[in-house]
Parts: structure tokens; C-alpha cells; sequence
């Protein structure tokens, strides 16, 4: 099972391989063949220090030459690899604990840095109480023979959007199932290439984007977050010649709002098949926008292949192969109760009607040998059309945690995977609302924040990236708190109206303004919606201004 995933290794393409993002603006090669022959040179380093089939080796770098062949080179002695996420950015405050508490539960036999990060990883280790030190990134003179290895492929570690990480133990089975599946939705074909700006230690862009292409010996062009961020452009341009790519929508939403329509004039986006959109809530404007903005230059809303996954999952549950743009539906607010059937006032395809608030993005259907039902509050399964809790079973499904942490919402249960996001199927299709500890219950309906935001962010004119609704969980009353990164102003009127419309005279609004940084965030980009309600009801988030507060019934 392994070997497809492997086998490139000893019998790499000659001419193609991976392209590498310089921050002067260019770019740099290195094929397959000279990956492949790093990659066993790093694993016979790291033989030689001790690694052996079934231990886990952490990679703690940025994205780059070397942070690949300690990845390959982990595989080819026959270890598990744990990407840790750098330090974003310049940020280094705090963040020796942040690796530390992944470090902790990931017991790796050694860690592999670049040589700018050793003190931060050496701060990590000892915080995480784990005995020697940091392994700088090295090649030996000999290339290591490919070893057998254990079950184990990954250890993957979730978001943290509402709680602590967990590490997810994937198995090359599990590994070798979801990028089958991947494939199946790309229509993948030998010579199709890619580029992510996607960070590797988050599974959209480890395995959605690195490992889908390197299994099929794709040519890939891989930007750090960083990269993109300075430039979107450079993402675009590389999807002149490339055929596929994955994003979050905050990727689409950050595109359009940084480029002007004649910054395209001249591009051709005709060879573009397939983005993978997902990893967040999908709003349907952003997806509108994008479009109109990158039309001209020939890209196509039947480019877009909305899909649901999660790290406990391996990545991929569901999507769509259809070359179509993506099917939207609004439901009847009212009718969103949990466990009953869902009203589906309207449907229709992305660019046939406006994109407004209240429409969801319909996120495909399951992949081959993927399993999904939709259960009530006591796990039974629901008829089509009715909400309730996605629960996943399947090949990709993984097994759970390391060192037998428990999750927190998302949970495994005789086998099944709980996955705690709320949702129902129409026309066949998935449609995701959002987390269940994310919503309310208004007059008897379930309110998801996700919806709220993509209503303030629409009235407004706030950046998606720029605010955050959180539900008052634990508080005294029914309430929610709008965090945005703004300057005090009328959107906060404006803001305050929208959500009293939505929600009603008994639910307590608060709006809470403040500078970059206010909307803390998981290091795949979620708000860590919890920790910053914690924070704020313990009078410590000191560069929060509470602009409004009111009462239910105010």
C-alpha cells in the first residue's frame, strides 16, 4: 500500500518536480530525481542517529527545499512524520509553548529544523519536557535504501478551532484512500501540475496539494503563506500553465480585495480546472466576487469544487467531480431545527442569481468508499433533507488520536466519526451550516455564527478576515459577541442592527473592536472562537474596545 505513495522515490520523473517561490519574485527547480536522492541521503543522517520504522520524526521549518527531503527522508527510514507549524511571520512570543504542547504528544525520537529556528525548537523541547535536542537539517554522503514501515504514515494535528490541538494518527491506508480520492475528483492525469501557497503542516496543503501531486509526479509550484500574502498575483499567475490548486475562500476573498481588475488584463486562466475550495465555512459572495474579477482572464465558476474534510477524516469526505459550478441552495431560517427537515426555499448554480446572505455552498457528495449519514442528538441516523450531526465512516476515516487523547466535539464512536459540524443533504449534495458548539438556539432555531458573519461582512463592507461572531457559551444568557480588527466607527451601528434583525430582541449583542490581532486564530487561519470568548469574559483581552452592549430584549 504503501509503494504508490513511495514508489517515486526510487524511480523519480526526469523531468519534472517542484518550484520553489524566491522572495525576490522568481522561482527555483529542483526535479524529482535530485528530491528523491536528498531525501534518501537526509534519511541515511537520520538512521544513523536512530530513527527506525515506527517512530515519529517532527519537521519544525518553513517551506522549502530542505523542509521536503527531512519530510521524504523521515518516509524513506521508515518513520511517521509531525509537521509543527514555524512561527508566523516575525512572531516568536509565545510560541516555544504553542510547539511545545504538540511536541509533548507527538514523542517524536527526534525533531528536524533549519538553522534559524533551532533556539525557538530548543526552547520548545525542553518546555515539552522531551530529552535531547534539536536535529539540524543534514544530508549523509550514502542514500538510504527505501525501509518498510510501520502503520502509521502522519501525525496530523487538528486546527484547535475549539479547543486544544489533538494529533491524528493516519495510516498509509488511510493516506493512500483520501489521495485516491482526491485524484477521483481532479480527474487527475499524468502531466496535470499545481500550486498551493497553502502552509504543509495544515492537511489541505500537506495533503491536499503536496502529497496529491507528488504521488501522481505532477509538477508542483509551492509559495509560503508569507509569499502570498506580499503578492497574490504570483499565486494567479502560476495558474496560467498549472491545472489545479486548493484554498480556503479566505485565499479568493484576500485575492479580490488586494488586485485590480486591469492587474489581469492580458492573463489567460483557461487551462485551470480545478480549486479545491474548502477548509472553512464556503461563503457563496466570495466565490461570486473572485469570479467576476478573474472571468475576463478566462477562469470559469465550473473551476470550483466546493468539498468538506477534516484532519480526522485524513483531509477529503466530500466533493464534487461535476464540471459545473457549484450548486447553492437557501434554506428557510425558520426550518433549521435540529433533527427536523429542512425547507429549502430556493436553489440554483453560482452566477445564475446573487449571492446574498442566508445561501449555502453545496459541498458534493462522498467520495468512493466514504460513508456519510446525518444523525439526531442520539446518534440515529436522519432521513435526507434534515439536520443534524455529520458522522463519517470509511477507508480515510482515521482511528484516533495520539497518546489516547479524547477529542473534544469531534469524537469516534463504535467506529464511527462524530464529526460535531451540523449539516443536511440536499439533491444529493452536503451542505455544512457549522460547528455545533458555534450555533444558538433563537425561539426554537438553530443560528449558526458562520451565517451571521457572512451577513455583517455584507451590510458592512468589514473584511471576512477582519471579524469573528462568537456564541456566549457558558455565559448567563443567550448571547454573541462580534470581534472585529477595525476602527471605531458606523459599521458598528450597522453591524449591532444587522444582528438584532437576525436574532431577535432576546439574544445580548456585544460589538468588540480592536487592532490586528484582536481575532485570535488556529494555525490553519480559524478563529479560535471559545478561547477569544474566554478570554474577553475574564477581562483579558486588553486590546479589545467594547464599542456596543446590550442586553436580550434591549
Amino acid at each position: 500500500m504503501t509503494n504508490a505513495l513511495r514508489a517515486w522515490l526510487t524511480d523519480p520523473h526526469p523531468s519534472r518536480g517542484v518550484h520553489l517561490a524566491e522572495d525576490a519574485g522568481g522561482w527555483t527547480f529542483h526535479s524529482y530525481p535530485d528530491l528523491a536522492s536528498s531525501a534518501r541521503r537526509v534519511a541515511t543522517a537520520l538512521i544513523d542517529d536512530g530513527v527506525r520504522p515506527g517512530d515519529v520524526v517532527c519537521v519544525l521549518m518553513p517551506t522549502g527545499f530542505q523542509c521536503l527531503s527531512a519530510i521524504f527522508g523521515a518516509w524513506v527510514a521508515g518513520a511517521a512524520v509531525c509537521l509543527v507549524a514555524p512561527p508566523a511571520f516575525a512572531t516568536t512570543a509565545g510560541y516555544p509553548a504553542q510547539a511545545a504542547a504538540i511536541l509533548r504528544q507527538a514523542a517524536p525520537v527526534l525533531t528536524v529544523v533549519s538553522e534559524d529556528l533551532a533556539p525557538l525548537a530548543a526552547q520548545a523541547l525542553a518546555m515539552a519536557g522531551l530529552p535531547g535536542r534539536e536535529w539540524i537539517w543534514r544530508e549523509a554522503a550514502g542514500r538510504a535504501e527505501l525501509r518498510e514501515p510501520a502503520d502509521l504514515a502522519l501525525l496530523q494535528f487538528t486546527s484547535g478551532s475549539s479547543g486544544q490541538s489533538s494529533g491524528v494518527r493516519v495510516t498509509w491506508d488511510n493516506l493512500m484512500a483520501n489521495i485516491e480520492l482526491i485524484q477521483h475528483w481532479l480527474t487527475w492525469r499524468d502531466g496535470d501540475s499545481a500550486v498551493s501557497w497553502l502552509p504543509l503542516y495544515h492537511d489541505m496543503g500537506l495533503i491536499g496539494c503536496l502529497l496529491t501531486t507528488v504521488a501522481g509526479q505532477g509538477d508542483l509550484s509551492l509559495m509560503r503563506p508569507a509569499q502570498f500574502i506580499r503578492d497574490p498575483y504570483r499565486w494567479l499567475d502560476r495558474l496560467t500553465t498549472a491545472t489545479h490548486t486548493a484554498s480556503p475562500p479566505f485565499g479568493f476573498d484576500y485575492t479580490t480585495r488586494r488586485l485590480r481588475p486591469d492587474r489581469l488584463s492580458g492573463m489567460d486562466l483557461s487551462r485551470w480546472r480545478t480549486a479545491i475550495v474548502g477548509a472553512e465555512p464556503i461563503d457563496p459572495g466570495v466565490l461570486e466576487r473572485f469570479a467576476l474579477l478573474a472571468e475576463p482572464a478566462g477562469f470559469t465558476s465550473a473551476v470550483y469544487l466546493p468539498a468538506y474534510g477534516l484532519a480526522e477524516a485524513t483531509l477529503a469526505v466530500s466533493g464534487d467531480a461535476a464540471n459545473a459550478a457549484p450548486l447553492l441552495a437557501r434554506p428557510a431560517p425558520e426550518s433549521l431545527r435540529f433533527g427536523e427537515k429542512v425547507h429549502v426555499a430556493e436553489t440554483g448554480r453560482l452566477g445564475t442569481r446573487r449571492a446574498e446572505p442566508g445561501w449555502l455552498v453545496g459541498c458534493g457528495t462522498p467520495g468512493p468508499g466514504v460513508e456519510l449519514a446525518v444523525l439526531d442528538h442520539a446518534g440515529r441516523p436522519l432521513p435526507e433533507g434534515h439536520l443534524g450531526e455529520i458522522a463519517v465512516t470509511g477507508r480515510s476515516t482515521t482511528h484516533g488520536y495520539q497518546a489516547g487523547r479524547a477529542g473534544s466535539s469531534t469524537r469516534y464512536v463504535d467506529g464511527q466519526l462524530r464529526t460535531g459540524d451540523a449539516g443536511f443533504v440536499h439533491s444529493g449534495q452536503l451542505f455544512v451550516l457549522g460547528r455545533m458548539g458555534d450555533s444558538l438556539k433563537v425561539r426554537g432555531r438553530s443560528v449558526y455564527v458562520e451565517d451571521l458573519e457572512s451577513t455583517v461582512v455584507a451590510e458592512t463592507g468589514l473584511a471576512r478576515s477582519k471579524c469573528a461572531v462568537v456564541s456566549m457559551a457558558g455565559g448567563p444568557s443567550t448571547g454573541v459577541v462580534l470581534f472585529a480588527e477595525a476602527p471605531d466607527g458606523r459599521w458598528a451601528e450597522q453591524a449591532y442592527r444587522v444582528l438584532r434583525a437576525q436574532l431577535g430582541p432576546e439574544v445580548e449583542i456585544r460589538v468588540v473592536a480592536g487592532g490586528s490581532g484582536l481575532i485570535r486564530r488556529t494555525s490553519s487561519g480559524k478563529p479560535r472562537r471559545r478561547h477569544m470568548w474566554e478570554r474577553l469574559r475574564a477581562g483579558r483581552l486588553v486590546d479589545a474596545r467594547t464599542l456596543l452592549a446590550t442586553e436580550g430584549g434591549a
